[in-house]
């Protein structure tokens, strides 16, 4: 079932807005680097989306799981330096941060191996379309093993997200990069212009279900299309600066930044309807 098909029952998540509708973009050229463009989706940016994860709007994208939000499939990893980061915030955990660490060290050792105790072998599809090896965060009980239970002292969810929030660490400094940068999808190209000059293009955007490739549309329910999530007092671009500062740069920040202040001062045009609906839904008193 497409997102577009789900509908609201008694006790079911409301209904996601299709993943296809107008969209705002705003383009400019990197103020250090003439090389360099970035494109923002300004309908994304100025939504009023925010993790909702530990609150009954958070379904899961398992249902099975509900309580264990976006963190059934483990995490791949990217490259060296995001395993070697991960690594370097393993020791950060303190004792009761991480619910599982004595799970993981007896799984690793009973396989045997060089990998981490909380990695595991897997595969991606890599650009030719072929599997090639891939490393992910190993999975206990059918979630990532940096998951806390609920009911866990030290909180349910990410062991390394709460020890971000104890250290006062930035998530890009403390998980994973494809945990810190969900639900933003930065892709990059290099184009040729007509002038024969070639420049990096980054994309800023909102990785709906169609991020996660053609399993997308057969996750249980995901958060950027639901109004359910789109309950947040900031807009994405103030409450992922962090995020957003990581992927551009602080300068290109600083620039996309006051171009969304303005767009918001001028009223956007192309608004994000599971903000609209949910701003209907509370103005609406429901």
């Amino acid at each position: 079932m497409t997102a577009t098909e789900r509908t609201s029952s008694p006790g079911a998540p409301a209904a996601e807005v299709p993943l296809d509708f107008p969209r705002e973009w705003y383009t400019f050229p990197d103020p250090a680097n003439d090389q360099h463009l970035v494109s923002a989706d300004m309908t994304w940016l100025l939504s009023s989306w925010t993790c909702v994860f530990g609150t009954p709007a958070c379904h899961g994208i398992d249902a099975g799981q509900p309580d264990a939000g976006c963190c059934t499939h483990g995490a791949f990893l990217c490259d060296d330096d995001d395993r070697t980061r991960l690594a370097v915030n393993v020791e950060l955990l303190g004792p009761g941060d991480w619910q599982h660490r004595g799970a993981a060290l007896e799984a690793a050792e009973a396989e045997g191996g060089d990998l981490e105790p909380w990695l595991e072998e897997d595969e991606l599809t890599g650009d030719d379309g072929d599997p090639e090896p891939a490393l992910r965060t190993r999975r206990l009980g059918g979630r990532c093993v940096f998951f806390n239970d609920v009911g866990f002292p030290a909180g349910s969810g990410c062991a390394l997200h709460h020890m971000a929030a104890r250290t006062g660490r930035t998530l890009p400094e403390s998980k994973p990069d494809v945990c810190w940068q969900l639900p933003i999808r930065r892709t990059q190209e290099w184009e040729t212009r007509a002038d024969e000059v070639e420049v990096l293009h980054t994309r800023i955007a909102e990785y709906d279900r169609r991020g996660w490739g053609p399993g997308g549309l057969d996750l249980d329910w995901y958060c950027t299309g639901s109004p359910e999530a789109h309950v947040g007092t900031e807009p994405v671009f103030v409450s992922l600066r962090d995020e957003l500062v990581e992927l551009l740069g602080a300068d290109c920040y600083e620039v996309l930044a006051a171009a969304c202040r303005r767009r918001r001062q001028l009223g956007i045009v192309a608004v994000h309807p599971a903000t609209e609906r949910a701003t209907s839904g509370r103005a609406c008193g429901s």
